[in-house]
């Protein structure tokens, strides 16, 4: 059951159309059970459910040909580089269905089938279990104020943010509006998220009703 379905002497055609059921159904599967914890387009786990049939058939035909592996890792190399980063659960998942390919490539059917499957149901339990929270991170918002160039912005708005805020720490200060303006960018935690529309209002009173946005916290690589 555990022992590869290829033979030495080559793949034969029944060997491969098993191989790639096996492949297409694990990994509709995989792509299905995920979805219900994976916020993405429909697109994104179409592919996911293809990706493991995909680079089996790589490794099935590229098996023990060296010229053939190189020039197909320079393929994915390329692909690399016109792909959009994704977050981590998609990274994650197409890494899963990549790993099983391989398993489905080399003709370990029931290997594939329980990393997929297997990977997913521990997904699942992963993110249903309260495990890896921080309640604070949660609260964090970004607040990022436009200003105009004239105003004096060191201290200006501590009173207000002493008065809503639990805790604040500055973010850093960027240029905007052909260099007329600033946008100052504050990591901040509320008192009382009810009282949000009111601290926004008392800043418009102090930044001459510009641009003011509070948004959920990341730590992107360019904050402003």
């Amino acid at each position: 059951m555990f022992d590869t379905i290829y033979t030495t002497e080559g793949v034969t055609a029944s060997q491969f159309f098993i191989m790639a059921v096996a492949s297409l159904l694990s990994g509709f599967v995989f792509a299905w059970l995920i979805s219900f914890k994976i916020r993405a387009k429909k697109r994104f786990f179409i592919v996911t459910a293809v990706v493991p049939f995909v680079v089996s058939a790589v490794i099935t035909f590229v098996s023990g040909n060296i010229g053939a592996g190189v020039a197909v890792g320079g393929a994915f190399s390329l692909i690399r580089f016109r792909s959009a980063p994704g977050s981590a659960d998609e990274i994650t998942s197409l890494l899963i269905a990549m790993g099983s390919g391989i398993a489905f490539g080399m003709g370990y059917v029931s290997y594939g089938v329980i990393i997929l499957v297997g990977m997913a149901v521990i997904f699942i339990v992963l993110s249903l279990l309260p495990v890896f929270e921080h309640k604070g991170m949660s609260e964090e918002r970004m607040l990022r104020i436009t200003i105009p160039e004239s105003l004096e912005y060191s201290g200006a708005f501590d009173d207000t943010f002493s008065h809503y805020l639990k805790s604040y720490e500055n973010a850093g200060v960027k240029t905007t509006g052909m260099g007329s303006m600033f946008r100052l960018s504050f990591k901040i935690v509320m008192k009382d998220p009810a009282e949000e529309k009111e601290f926004i209002d008392e800043l418009r009173t102090k930044n001459g009703n510009l641009e003011i946005s509070v948004l959920p916290y990341t730590e992107p690589q360019n904050q402003l």
